[in-house]
Order: C-alpha cells, then structure tokens, then sequence
C-alpha cells in the first residue's frame, strides 16, 4: 500500500485516466497518450503500483497475428479508492496542464 506520502503529479494522472474506465485493462501507450508522461516516467510508476497492490499488470496476446504480446494494466479495488480519495487533488482527465 502507499505509505503516509501524498501522491505526486504523476500518480494522481496515472489514478486519473486508470479510474474513467477501472474495469478495463488499458495498455501503456494509450495511458502515455492520455496522460501526457513518458515512457520513463510511466512504467516505473506502473511497476512501483504494481507493487504496492494499486495496479495489477498482465500480459496480452495480441490482436493481429505477427504482433507481439503487451502489458495491459488496471486498478485493483485499493488502487480505486486511492483515485477516489485523492479525485479533488487534481482534475481526473490527466496530467497535461493548459496554458493560461
């Protein structure tokens, strides 16, 4: 679980866009494309989710045959009511901010 710290930028954009749609298993480049952060930014954050019981992974065959299988990712029932409880720290449609 997550400890005593406030969720950063970059976790509250990644609860976002994960609980519009928590019972769907989105892949990393759609999250990425969402969410505006990077690939350096995205999978570690996903991985340490991962870890901490927020986020399950699992891999996914693909659509079209010569494809290869990808990570697909979704919120376990902890990391929902993490993105419901920190839903007022920042606005749940991502991490991208508009220029004033």
């Amino acid at each position: 679980m997550v400890g005593n710290r406030r969720p950063s930028k970059q976790m509250l954009a990644l609860l976002g866009a994960l609980s519009a749609m928590p019972h769907e298993w989105r892949h990393g480049y759609d999250i990425m494309k969402e969410t505006g952060l990077l690939s350096g930014t995205l999978y570690p954050l996903l991985m340490r989710m991962t870890d901490q019981g927020l986020v399950e992974a699992e891999w996914r065959e693909p659509a079209l045959p010569g494809r290869p299988a990808r990570h697909a990712y979704r919120l376990t029932a902890a990391g929902l009511a993490l993105a419901r409880a920190t839903a007022g720290e920042q606005p749940l449609s991502g991490f991208k901010e508009v220029p004033v």
